[in-house]
């Protein structure tokens, strides 16, 4: 038996144990709506509304403070505001952008794009809630480095609460569950992708990578390791680049991509509205919309996971709550814009040209790619380039989160940081060489598994949030 079938073997019991717990179904009007989607949507309901709609008042104020001059000393942190965000954005902006809408609107209808996007707008809430906790309770280390994230607000809340072991306990969960999980969403299956990716535009079985996927692994792993091991400000400087360039190139190329089917455009913009309040549609109707919506959403800005407040606590600033502000644009651009464009380019592109339904057999990234090569043939191209940048950013940013989690389990110490960094980049590698389905699926549980104490934690600050955000909005608007 090879090793793959051997791992697969042993991990996948765990592997489907730990799915079925996390992703239990509810049974709602028929459509199954699985459990940890259900909890992080109403967090994000929960939130726009106890916070008096902070995702639309605090918007123009999140502008204004990214667009500020960069911090010159003076101040706790490591990384400007701009290149905190494009961090955190490096972690969730990723190939789902480009395949995952494309399932959710197969699987549930046009009407998904409507709730993917409101999805996206009430999770702006839950994101300014963890961010602003991130920065507030983070720790300066003695070299001056900073560790912020779920595990210090977790310990911190019951530690001050004569709770300590309550407190070092989740907060150790925490990590040990983003630790393993970093290694497969953030890890393994980017690696994997940009593989295919670029295999595809190579010449797919006449390509030279072809079968060899263990040279690009290790192509790929050398230059991440040029890239994390210089810790948050290497990984922020690079997300500060790749992120704007990845961006205007996906957003460019959807927009003329939708001008060029303009005349579908209005009908198409009626349609997905239409059906996000029918219950005739597909899969259900509304429901299965809205599931779908909910979900990829979610999924796409992992808002609740708790994930990118480790990324915003390293932001230069005094003042927890203009970083919280500042995450508010992260669910904007990964979810209502990017993956709203995405969603524009199939309803006017592929379903009127017959490019989604039966019997065409494109899913995923391919109906997507379908849909821009319809106009323009080369299209293809550049949306595997995005798919790589993609993944590459995805990856570099998920190796600041894991390490962060390994550092709070096993100490600050350089040799303890180096060992976690030669791992990530070995499963880098390991990521296009083998098969494990098992693996990646147990990871993947793992990392939403823990959206379940952080948003308890959530919860638990959400009176405290709300005075300060009060607080800081009161101040500014005197000066």
């Amino acid at each position: 038996m090879s090793i793959d079938a051997q791992l697969e073997a042993w991990v996948r019991p765990l592997a489907q144990g730990l799915s079925d717990m996390v992703f239990y179904p509810i049974h709602i009007f028929n459509q199954d709506f699985p459990l940890i989607v259900l909890w992080l949507a109403i967090a994000a309901l929960w939130f726009t509304c106890y916070l008096g709609l902070v995702n639309f008042r605090g918007f123009r104020h999140a502008v204004g403070i990214l667009t500020r001059p960069e911090p010159q000393g003076g101040k706790s942190g490591e990384i400007s505001h701009f290149k905190a965000l494009s961090t955190a954005i490096s972690g969730t902006v990723g190939v789902g952008n480009i395949g995952g809408v494309a399932v959710a609107i197969a699987i549930g209808g046009p009407g998904a794009a409507f709730w993917l996007f409101m999805a996206g707008f009430l999770a702006m809430a839950t994101k300014f809630v963890e961010c602003t906790l991130g920065v507030k309770y983070r720790r300066i280390n003695a070299d001056g480095s900073v560790s912020g994230g779920p595990m210090y607000y977790l310990e911190h809340f019951f530690h001050a609460r004569n709770y300590p072991k309550v407190g070092k306990f989740l907060g150790s969960f925490y990590a040990l569950a983003l630790v393993i999980g970093c290694l497969g969403i953030g890890n393994m299956f980017q690696s994997n992708q940009a593989y295919v990716q670029v295999l595809s535009i190579t010449g797919g079985e006449d390509s030279l990578l072809y079968g060899r996927g263990w040279l690009f692994g290790l192509l790929l792993a050398a230059t991440v390791a040029l890239v994390i091991v210089g810790g948050i400000r290497s990984i922020a400087s690079a997300a500060s680049r790749i992120v704007p360039t990845m961006a205007a190139l996906y957003i460019v190329s959807a927009l003329i991509i939708i001008a060029m089917s303009a005349e579908y455009l209005i009908d198409a913009i009626v349609l997905i509205c239409t059906s996000a309040f029918t219950w005739t549609s597909a899969q259900g109707g509304m429901v299965g919309a809205i599931i779908v919506g909910f979900q990829r959403a979610l999924f796409s800005n992992e808002a609740g996971i708790g994930s990118a407040s480790i990324a915003h606590s390293a932001v230069m600033t005094d003042e927890p709550v203009t970083e919280g502000l500042v995450s508010l644009l992260e669910p904007f651009i990964d979810t209502m814009v990017i993956c709203t464009l995405t969603s524009l380019v199939i309803v006017t592109t592929a379903i009127p040209n017959g490019l989604l339904g039966e019997g065409r057999g494109l899913e995923g990234i391919a109906l997507t790619s379908a849909a821009f090569a319809h106009h323009v043939s080369w299209a293809p191209y550049i949306i595997a380039v995005a798919a790589l940048l993609f993944a590459f950013s995805t990856t570099i940013a998920w190796s600041y989160y894991g390490l962060k989690g390994w550092t709070y389990l096993f100490g600050e110490g350089a040799k303890t940081q180096m060992v976690f960094k030669m791992g990530f980049c070995a499963f880098v590698a390991l990521g296009c060489m083998i098969q494990l389905s098992a693996v990646l699926d147990f990871s993947d549980a793992m990392i939403f598994l823990i959206a379940i104490p952080n948003t308890i934690g959530l919860y638990l600050y959400g009176p405290e949030i709300k005075r300060d955000l009060e607080a800081y909005l009161l101040k500014h608007s005197t000066k």
